[in-house]
């Protein structure tokens, strides 16, 4: 690594130009192969991966078979590592080619919803759940969402990526994106010092957002040693809410769901019914 690096006057691809990811990083967008994607039975027809923007989703869904809405889907595994974002069904799934990505199969003509925020607000619009009805509770549930979504990558493509990921580790970028992560840590810990949910007494889809993220990088399961890295047991209050959170059925389902690491007995690769996560964990289907 050279420190007097200047950027040239135009800038072209490299040989190393995203570390762990640079395999399927490009410059340009569009389908690269054909490829349809699988329909199953219910209405609503996932295609993600367990990662922090994954889990959201699958959480909400999670939460509302818990409270009884008639929420059934069906989530399919979508390999980031193997490209599989860039088949031409996922493309017009989402033209982003990033997951998550919702098919409402109930709706004619079927609808695509992709980001993980909007796939939070349409399905607690859909359904009338965990998106407060009280108006200065759904703003402040809305505030945070979008704190999330507008913050979040300072945290993973940011510190996640230059502390964990990066072929190089620059002191510069850690040091640029660790005083931002923790910035934004003490933000939710000071909040969270005078509330229990993001949303006040509510648990909302502002919580689900935010806890696979933040939460998560507290309690040590994000980017291997972070936690320690970034004192994260100063956030006091930001653990005590991913402990009230953690312990939830649907959430310790949803962080299951197109997960394909860690515990065999934790990993479901793909989700059709409720069954699924006694009859069909990899311990019990295996690997391949």
């Amino acid at each position: 690594m050279s420190d007097d690096y200047t950027p040239p006057k135009v800038w072209t691809p490299g040989k190393e130009n995203g570390g762990q990811f640079a395999s399927i990083n490009k410059p340009t967008a569009g389908a690269q192969f054909d490829r349809d994607l699988p329909v199953g039975n219910h209405p609503l027809q996932l295609y993600s991966l367990a990662t922090p923007n994954g889990q959201k989703v699958t959480i909400l869904l999670e939460e509302l078979l818990e409270a009884g809405y008639d929420a059934e889907y069906d989530a399919w595994l979508i390999r980031i590592n193997d490209g599989d974002q860039f088949g031409s069904g996922f493309v017009a799934a989402n033209p982003n080619s990033k997951i998550p990505a919702l098919m409402d199969r109930g709706v004619t003509p079927p609808r695509r919803v992709f980001e993980s925020g909007a796939i939070l607000v349409y399905l607690a619009e859909k359904f009338g759940a965990f998106l407060p009805t009280d108006p200065a509770a759904r703003t402040e549930a809305m505030n945070w969402l979008f704190w999330q979504m507008g913050s979040a990558p300072f945290l993973g493509g940011g510190f996640g990526h230059f502390y964990a990921y990066a072929p190089h580790k620059i002191e510069y970028a850690i040091d640029r994106y660790t005083m931002e992560a923790k910035r934004q840590l003490d933000v939710l810990n000071r909040y969270l010092a005078d509330h229990r949910f993001m949303a006040g007494e509510d648990y909302s889809i502002a919580d689900m957002a935010i806890w696979p993220w933040y939460g998560q990088v507290v309690a040590g399961k994000l980017y291997g040693d972070a936690a320690t890295f970034l004192d994260a047991g100063i956030y006091g209050h930001v653990r005590r809410w991913h402990d009230e959170i953690a312990a939830r059925p649907a959430v310790r389902r949803g962080i299951m769901v197109n997960k394909t690491n860690g515990e065999l007995s934790e990993q479901l690769w793909e989700r059709h019914d409720a069954s699924d996560f006694e009859s069909r964990t990899q311990d019990k289907i295996g690997t391949e």
